[in-house]
Order: structure tokens, then C-alpha cells, then sequence
């Protein structure tokens, strides 16, 4: 995929949404990749007795999962040049059919002198909003 060109870009511009599944397998992959092996991860008894409604994804995951629209919307991982968001809700996945993250994003600006654009995320799961202020500069041709 192309890099994306700073004169083909504007703002209020809309990235292609993505829904992302993530199942119980998903997050052991993730958690033997990471080395976050938190129970609340793969066990409910554990998570339910924390306060927790079920089993809850990495909030790490939950960020990488997230980006993924970006990068691909840019044409290269190596373009975002900073990343940050506020963690809202945990994104609970159930054992049976699992749950999907819901991403949306938006340019909310462009510096011409830098040709970087930034990008506002909505992060949804079952309808809740999972993370806040979540924004990333990229850096275009």
C-alpha cells in the first residue's frame, strides 16, 4: 500500500472503519506475546472476584488493535510519529462468541510546514466507548 500524500488528505476526512473480533485465543496469543499473563485475561472466577463483569482485554491490545486503522489508512506503521489515548471501559469478552472492537476515525488537522496530519479515534465495544482523547499524529509525503 502507498504512503499517503499530504495533498490528498483533508481534514474532517473519515478513515475506513474496522471492526476488530477478539475471542479468549486472542487474548492468551497476546498475553504469552507480551508477557502480561494477568488472570483477569483469561479467567472470569478471577476477573468477577476483582469486581470485573467477565474476562477483559489487554489494554495494551486494546491500543494496538485500535491503531491498526491508522496504519493502514497511512501505508506504513513507521508513519505514526506519536500515540495516546485515555482508557474508558474495558473491553470485556465473554467466553462464548467473544466481543469486537469498533473503530472510526476522523483527521482533525493538518500542519502543512510538518506535512503530518492528526487522527482522532472512537473506540467502541458493545456499544461502549473503551477509549478516550484517543489521537495519533502521522507523518505523510
Amino acid at each position: 500500500m502507498a504512503v499517503r500524500r499530504f495533498a490528498e488528505v483533508s481534514e474532517g476526512e473519515a478513515l475506513p472503519t474496522r471492526s476488530v473480533p477478539v475471542t479468549r485465543a486472542t487474548l492468551i496469543h497476546y498475553a504469552g506475546a507480551s508477557g502480561d499473563r494477568n488472570v483477569i485475561h483469561w479467567d472470569e472466577r478471577t476477573a468477577q472476584a476483582v469486581g470485573l463483569p467477565d474476562v477483559i482485554a489487554h489494554g495494551m491490545w486494546t491500543m494496538g488493535a485500535a491503531i491498526q486503522t491508522v496504519t493502514d489508512w497511512v501505508g506504513d506503521a513507521g508513519r505514526v510519529v506519536d500515540y495516546g489515548t485515555r482508557f474508558t471501559k474495558p473491553v470485556v469478552v465473554p467466553h462464548d462468541g467473544g466481543a469486537s472492537l469498533d473503530v472510526t476515525g476522523t483527521v482533525r488537522s493538518l500542519d502543512e510546514e510538518t506535512k503530518q496530519a492528526t487522527v482522532e479515534l472512537t473506540v467502541t465495544s458493545s456499544g461502549d466507548k473503551v477509549l478516550g482523547r484517543c489521537r495519533a499524529t502521522v507523518q505523510l509525503d
